[in-house]
């Protein structure tokens, strides 16, 4: 059975992400579009749009346009979306980087999404200068969103955004369609090494317009941007969706309570967009009693499944309302949310389908629908394809358009969803995706480890940490913080393995699949 949104159907405009955001600010030209949390200093809509004009110009005086990329290694700052959307109306499309990344999972990204100019801080040269100096990258210029640098030896040239926005080029004349691509942000899907997600216009500007239904965003509001922009959730729900609603973004470029509450507190924030850890702060840190802020009307949690006692702890201890929905890069990435008209949804729900968008719930095993199975999205939000890689594009998108989320779901009568197991074998810690794959490959390059598999388990606060099943080689002498350090010392902090258990063998089946249901019923023995 095909289950549809219960909202009706809403007109997607065949437009550029750019002309569907600034061609007509009219009467908010002058108000107040973006403020940097940290200092307070402030961006109207009609300097952000002007931004972007010189950005473009910049793009297309270097020779870049339609069929190139840029790509954004930055925390949040106020110009983030300056260089975000004067690439795209250059006809440029943007791969956004974890600002995690080590220089070799920086160089991989590079390196497979083409880009030709990376834009980051000064505070991140070190080591985006080791990227680059690796083989096979087209970059060919570093942008600085802050103008500060050292004297280091660097493997290209460095600009200034500041330089770059004085140009007094013309602006490329782009005439852009729903179908060209627009972003690339890098997912690892349902299984696998990160994948470039190719999201069009249409992508974006669908999804906007359908969150729009959900939860009404008004000029009026403001709205802290505290997950990173790199993120999907935070590229389209918080910077976008703002934008789109003339609505002040606030930005932090990481989180940390303190500065938190001061933020939330000191620019009278209405709306916050969090994934789970962050509620659990809000929930039961004393620090939260030492800050006013009863500004707060709206709690939206994504990114990761959140606790339903938690939220009401939150809603309680806020006077707010607490909200979830659901989604993935792949999505664009909401499918699922609870309306801002109905608070009394039960929290544990991911809600109901945005409006376009129609679902199935499919038993993996017997490809059947059924009451239980993995859930499957179909809507003018789903992604085009993934960059360079036809045969994972096939295993999650299928020929009727529908894409398989790796999520087990039911729905109600009403058409409610809940996410009741997953399918793929992604975890996620803290909001952020960890996969197996990518730590068991890396494990497997230290000679003590004969074998390893990795799977996600609960951690005392129940958020989803990665522990590792360890094999040693015969005779080797290697300890769990031995492997701990290892892992921590090659990869993003939110890859590490947290907990390791030595065995004498990992479970596979005959074909030599990790059978991790196995692993995970050991864990729970």
């Amino acid at each position: 059975m095909t289950v549809r949104s219960p909202f009706a159907d809403i007109d997607i405009p065949d437009v550029g992400l750019p002309e569907f955001l600034f061609s007509d600010l009219g009467e908010h030209t002058d108000r107040i579009a973006l403020i940097d949390g940290p200092s307070g200093r402030t961006m109207t809509f009609g300097e952000l749009a002007q931004g972007v004009d010189r950005f473009a110009a910049a793009l297309g005086e270097r020779g870049l346009g339609r069929g190139d990329v840029i790509a954004v290694f930055a925390p949040n700052t106020p110009y983030y979306p300056v260089v975000f959307h004067g690439a795209l109306a250059a006809g440029v499309a943007v791969s956004t980087v974890n600002a995690l990344y080590t220089p070799d999972e920086l160089a991989f990204q590079l390196r497979d999404s083409g880009a030709k100019v990376l834009v980051t801080v000064s505070a991140f040269l070190d080591r985006a200068r080791a990227a680059l100096r690796e083989e096979g990258l087209a970059v060919t210029e570093v942008v600085l969103l802050d103008a500060s640098r050292d004297e280091a030896s660097t493997p290209l040239p460095e600009n200034a955004l500041a330089d770059l926005l004085t140009t007094t080029a013309e602006r490329p004349s782009v005439a852009l369609s729903g179908d060209d691509v627009a972003a690339l942000p890098y997912s690892s899907g349902t299984t696998g090494r990160a994948k470039g997600v190719v999201l069009t216009h249409r992508n974006l500007v669908a999804n906007l317009v359908q969150f729009a239904e959900m939860q009404r965003t008004t000029p009026e509001s403001k709205i802290l941007a505290v997950l990173p922009f790199f993120h999907i959730y935070g590229m389209t729900v918080m910077m976008n969706n703002g934008i789109y609603q003339r609505a002040a973004v606030v930005t932090m470029p990481k989180f940390d309570l303190a500065e938190f509450l001061r933020i939330v507190s000191e620019h009278r924030v209405d709306r916050i967009y969090i994934a789970p850890p962050i509620a659990v702060a809000l929930a039961k840190h004393p620090m939260v009693e030492q800050y006013d802020i009863d500004c707060v009307d709206i709690v939206f949690s994504g990114a990761a499944a959140l606790d339903a006692d938690l939220g009401h702890k939150v809603a309680k201890r806020l006077n707010c309302k607490v909200f979830q929905g659901y989604g993935m890069t792949e999505l664009s990435p909401v499918s699922h949310a609870m309306p801002e008209d109905r608070p009394d949804m039960d929290l544990s729900s991911i809600g109901v389908a945005l409006p376009n968008i129609e679902c199935k719930i499919v038993d993996p095993e017997t490809g059947e629908e059924s009451e239980r199975g993995e859930l499957w999205v179909k809507g003018p939000n789903v992604m085009r394809e993934y960059l360079n890689n036809p045969e994972a594009t096939a295993d999650t998108l299928d020929a009727d358009g529908y894409l398989h989320t790796g999520d087990v779901a039911t729905v109600t009568d009403e058409g409610v969803f809940y996410i009741v197991d997953r399918v793929k074998e992604l975890i996620k810690y803290k909001g952020y995706q960890v996969p197996p794959a990518e730590l068991e490959a890396l494990l497997l390059t230290n000679d003590s480890i004969a074998d390893a598999a990795v799977i996600g388990v609960k951690d005392a606060e129940g958020e989803e940490i990665p522990k590792a099943f360890v094999v040693k080689q015969q005779g080797a002498e290697i300890s769990e913080d031995d492997v701990m350090s290892f892992v921590a010392d090659r990869i993003a902090p939110h890859k590490k393995v947290r907990v390791v258990e030595f065995i004498d063998q990992i479970p596979k089946s005959g074909s030599g699949k990790i059978l991790r249901k196995d692993l995970r019923a050991r864990e729970n023995a």
